[in-house]
């Protein structure tokens, strides 16, 4: 029997990624630990997401969770019109591959291989072809025009997580999730990189969702959502360094 096709929930018009009710839940019983405790969120379409919090919040654990990485306890996670809880692990692999981009800490690229080869690297192991038209405007907009021939170990820090981030745009995902994506890079660097995620929005039309415990890093998203016990705690538009530090200081314990 097959089941009921999910649609669009009407207070999420527009996303390209949504959740109602999720929960994650680690253990069982009296020592059972909620990371995420009957969340509702959407992610629009062409704009910069910011997930804040405390440490333990869940905010890593949303982000799993909406991109197939972790499987939730419950309640419904949608990419597009594609529902991760449905999904076997093939399918999983094959929505990782084509519908979603990746961006972590560590910049997790091939050291044998040169900075074009990293950046189609989903796409071969896709089988895809590269759009070469793309493939340019990607590099243009990430500064690599001149480094394409080079090997990560002859590139700097800030220019090795611009090759990841190249590589997350490069199969034009309907989603960019980045986690804590300067966490190993100098300020200048990391603004390099901050700078090109708005503008893979901004330009290029991308969606973006980033993780990050940096006030500073967040106040490039168009949005800041704030979580809190594995709960949406608050949500800023706009934001800005001062609001975004306003928002942290209310989620203090002794606040």
């Amino acid at each position: 029997m097959s089941l009921p096709a999910t649609t669009a929930p009407a207070d999420a018009p527009g996303a390209a990624a949504w959740a109602r009710a999720l929960v994650k839940t680690y253990g069982s019983g009296p020592t059972a630990v909620h990371a995420l405790d009957g969340v509702d969120i959407d992610f629009a379409a062409g704009k910069f997401t910011a997930i804040m919090g405390p440490s333990g919040s869940g905010k890593s654990t949303l982000m799993h969770c909406m991109a197939g990485l972790d499987t939730a306890t419950s309640g419904t996670v949608m990419v597009g019109a594609k529902e991760i809880g449905r999904m076997k692990q093939r399918e999983l692999t094959r929505l990782r591959r084509t519908d979603l981009g990746f961006i972590f800490q560590s910049f997790n690229l091939i050291p044998t291989l040169t900075a074009a080869e990293n950046i189609t690297l989903p796409l071969d192991i896709a089988r895809r072809p590269v759009d070469r038209a793309w493939f340019d405007e990607v590099v243009a907009a990430v500064g690599l025009g001149d480094r394409l021939k080079h090997k990560p170990d002859e590139l700097s820090g800030g220019q090795q997580q611009r090759v990841a981030c190249a590589r997350a745009l490069v199969s034009r995902p309907a989603v960019v999730f980045a986690d804590e994506p300067t966490g190993n890079l100098d300020s200048h660097s990391a603004g390099e990189v901050l700078a090109f995620l708005r503008r893979s929005v901004e330009d290029l039309g991308q969606t973006v969702v980033m993780v990050t415990h940096d006030p500073r890093s967040a106040s490039y998203a168009h949005r800041v959502v704030f979580l809190a016990d594995g709960r949406i705690a608050g949500d800023i538009a706009d934001p800005t360094h001062e609001t975004i530090l306003e928002a942290l200081a209310g989620l203090a314990p002794d606040a």
